[in-house]
This record gives C-alpha cells, structure tokens and sequence, in this order.
C-alpha cells in the first residue's frame, strides 16, 4: 500500500515542500529512506521504528521504502520524523491515509513516540498556508508558534499516538492560543537619561535611529561608545507586525529563540571580534542565517571594529549595499535578508589616544591601524563621529534628554518617511535607492549645490553623495522640514568619513 504525507525542509530560510512517500509491500523485512536526507534523516529509521513500537502500533514486518520527494532537493534535520511514522502507520492500514490528505506534519520523535520541539515551525506553517493545505501537525511545543500565522488550523500533540488518535477522529487537543502567545514581556533597555555629557553623540544616535542609517563611533577607550551604542535599542520603533514575524522566522530557524512569542523589538546582536566571515553574513556546509540576518531590522553592534578579521568584514560591503546576501552551495543559492542597521565602536589607534600627546604610536603603527578598516567599508558607513572624554563640569550634570523623549521624535520621523514611501518597498530613508532619492527626496537649490560641491572637491564618492542625501532628508525628517535644505546637507556631510578623489580613507 502507498501512503502520501506533506511535510516541509528549510532551505535557507524558505520552506520547501516535501511530500513523504511511503510504500509497504511484500517481500523481506527492510527499511529504506532515499531523496537526498542528510545524516539526521537517515537516522530517523531507527527512531521511526522504535517510536511506532513503544506507541503501542505494529511496525509491518514487510518491505518498507520511503520516498522524501522531489529528490533533487536536500532535506536535514529531525523534523521529518512524524511524517514518516505517519506514512508508515497510513500505508500499514493503522490509520486512515485519507485524514492526512489536507494537511501537513512536522516534528521529531523520540524513541518512546513522545514529539519533541524543533527549529522553523513558524517558517513552516508560513509554508502550510502558502500551499494551500487546512492544518498542520506539530509538537504542543510548538502550537503556538505556528499559530502566529493566520488561516490555519494548528493541532498541537504530545505524542505520535495522540496524533494517531486526532487522525481517526478521536478528541482534539485545545487549540493554542496566539493572542497570547504573541505577546513577548518587553526588555529593559539602558536609558539615555543615564548618558552625561555626550549631547552631540546623543543627536547623532537619534538621526541614525530616525533613518536606519550606519554609524561608526571613534574614540579612545572608556568615553562611553559602548554605553552609547547599547542604548541605541531603547530609541527605535518597535516592529510591525509583519516585521516581527520575519524577525521571529529567522530567530526560530536558527534556534536563537523559541518561537511561542512573537518577537517584537528589533534585534540587537553583538558578536565578539573573532567571528568568522560565514558566522557573519551567513554560510556553512548547509547554509544557515549569521549575525547579519539574525540583526534584521535591527542593529548590528560591531565593537572593537578594528580587530574584526579583514574578510569578515570586507564580508559585509554586499550586505550593507543590497540588503541580502547569497550564500551558494553546490550549485543552490540560500537567499538571507540583512537590512540592518551597522553600529560600530573603535579606538583611534592601537593604544587608543590618538592624537593626543598620551599617543606612544608610530607613524607605522598608526597606518597599520588605518589600513584595518578599508576605504570602501568606511564609504558605506553614513555617520561617524569623533566621541570625546566629557568635561568634567558635564559629568556632575543630569542627562540631557531621555529615550523615551528620543523615540517619540524617532517614531515621528520614522511616520513621516512611511508616509512618503508608501508603496516604494523602502520603510526609511537609508532603504531608498538612487531612482528613490531622485523622485522622492524634495531638495533645494541650495542643498543640492552643496552636495555637489563636496563631491567636485574630492570629500564624497558617488555613492557617498546618495548616502549624505539620505542622512540630509533624515535630518529634515527630525526638523519636521518639508524640503532639505542647505543647513541638513551641511549637518550631513559633517558626519561623513573624510575620502581622497580614489575613495580611499584618509589617514
């Protein structure tokens, strides 16, 4: 008898749909799976069959062959289990093969038939009602996870023979429940009410928050860039709704979070310098999501920039310019989504106090440590600032302003900018592209002949001019201005990295 069950692998971050065919027919007892299973696949055999027995089901002592459809197309990991057992059980007669023609099943198993939870759910039930089928079967882990997505009826088990039990008819567990699911308990952040003394960082976090915008702030150590970076977060706009589940999607996927709340406040990520290239922006033997798509919609927080390894951070120019990053492997292409904003924190020099007289670096030293940080990753950062030790007299004073105060203004720039990109696919102005900033950026006369006069002069590349732009309309945008106008272009290209006519750095 041939039993067909639909079940789905993560390719990237895109589920696949995998239709599990199960035949059992005469002849000497053998258990086969074939269409390309990693090692995780394979071994589902043995757990299959231990869970089917210590259920309470016959295992049909016959010639079992499981087919993971289309076979071209790489299936890992675990949560191809309880299709399998299902498929097994249908083709064997042990429940009705009929039952499972609207839905979709996904979960491990363990030996003693018990479903254990696994990564992606959320990206697989967006794939169930992307198909078209009614429900979908998960580990009761889980239910809420994929109850997320709308349109779809989740059925949440315990164990393969409660599952079994639901498939004859039999009572159904209580369905999840979503509306309180969704709701993650908010995280304290760090106010900025504690910052004293750095008013014009403070600005500069604003605008970069205001407009999605990169920043790199430059410094010796102890002034606070750490401190100042680790309260960008409490300023930003919470997520949209349809923001947070991509958020939650990839987090799920790549196991960094459980997925029974929907995550609604941007990512924050903050690796350590001696990440890879392909823990950065993503890879490995199986693709998987890095830090820059785990920083979706959020920030990427890149401290002691200077002592990230060059190729991960050369890594990064594609993800900065395009928003997404194509990891190939063997001849597929895992697409990832890096719309993130970069914040980064570095020392001057090697001992840090450049160009104070406390500096004991060489002329050497100090070129080996600009040369550290490449002229085109420096072009794609659109502020930075020279942070400084505060005065004295400023440390005994209170903050100058607080984050909520910040993200009222930062939440009102960010409407405004929704308003006039509504439909373009960009949510802020450092998402708009050169045809974006040409037809939806209002500058005058004067504005626009500053710009291109820091352009003729050698201060700015090509793309550096858009980026100024785009930084200008931001500061406008915060200014409630209509237009941009020669006192935002001027605000701009003062946060802007010195560049030669070649677009080098200079030292």
């Amino acid at each position: 008898m041939l039993a067909h069950v639909t079940t789905f692998t993560i390719a990237g971050l895109d589920p696949r749909r995998v239709t599990v065919e199960v035949d059992v027919r005469a002849g000497l007892p053998n258990f086969t799976i074939v269409g390309l299973g990693d090692r995780a696949v394979r071994e589902a055999r043995e757990r299959v069959h231990a869970a089917i027995l210590n259920s309470g089901f016959d295992f049909p002592a016959r010639r079992v062959t499981v087919n993971l459809a289309p076979a071209h197309l790489r299936k890992a990991g675990p949560g191809f289990d309880l299709a399998i057992a299902a498929g097994v059980l249908a083709a064997s007669g042990q429940i009705p093969a009929r039952a499972l023609e609207r839905l979709a099943v996904f979960g491990e198993l363990s030996l003693s038939g018990e479903l254990r939870p696994g990564r992606g759910v959320l990206a697989v039930a967006e794939g169930t009602v992307r198909e078209g089928l009614e429900g979908l079967v998960v580990p009761r882990e889980r239910a809420a996870e994929a109850a997320l997505v709308d349109g779809l009826d989740v059925i949440g088990a315990g164990t393969l023979a409660e599952v079994a039990d639901v498939l004859r008819g039999g009572d159904r567990p209580p369905p999840p429940e979503p509306g309180l699911a969704a709701l993650a308990p908010p995280r304290p952040h760090a106010d900025l009410a504690d910052v004293h003394g750095h008013v014009d960082v403070i600005g500069a976090l604003t605008i970069a928050a205001a407009g999605g915008h990169n920043l790199l702030l430059s410094g010796p150590p102890g002034v606070g860039k750490t401190m100042l970076a680790r309260r960008l977060p409490s300023i930003l706009p919470p997520l949209t709704r349809a923001e947070a589940l991509e958020v939650t999607r990839i987090h799920s996927i790549a196991g960094v979070h459980d997925g029974a709340t929907l995550i609604e406040e941007r990512p924050f990520r903050a690796p350590h310098h001696q990440v890879s290239a392909s823990g950065l922006v993503g890879g490995g033997a199986i693709p998987a999501p890095g830090e820059a798509s785990l920083a979706h919609h959020g920030v990427l927080f890149l401290d002691e920039l200077s002592e990230f390894p060059r190729p991960a951070l050369e890594a990064l120019r594609q993800p900065l310019e395009d928003g997404r990053v194509a990891v190939v492997r063997g001849q597929r292409t895992a697409i990832f989504p890096t719309r993130f904003m970069l914040v980064a924190a570095t020392n001057p020099c090697a001992c840090g106090h450049a160009p104070s007289p406390r500096c004991r670096c060489t002329d050497a030293d100090l070129a080996r440590h600009a040369r550290r940080l490449s002229g085109p990753l420096l072009d794609r950062l659109d502020i930075v600032l020279n942070v400084q030790r505060p005065a004295a007299r400023d440390l005994a004073r209170a903050g100058a302003t607080t984050s909520a105060a910040e993200r009222r203004r930062v939440t009102a720039a960010r409407e405004r900018q929704g308003e006039r990109l509504r439909g373009t696919g960009a949510a802020c102005n450092a998402q708009m592209s050169s045809a974006l900033l040409r037809s939806h950026v209002d500058a005058t006369s004067e504005a626009q002949e500053t710009l291109l006069d820091a352009y003729r002069r050698g201060r700015l590349s090509a793309r550096g001019r858009d980026r100024a732009l785009r930084v200008a309309r931001t500061v406008a945008d915060l200014a409630e201005a209509d237009r941009v106008d020669r006192e935002h272009v001027i605000a701009a290209l003062g946060y802007r990295h010195e560049q030669d006519l070649d677009g080098e750095a200079v030292a």
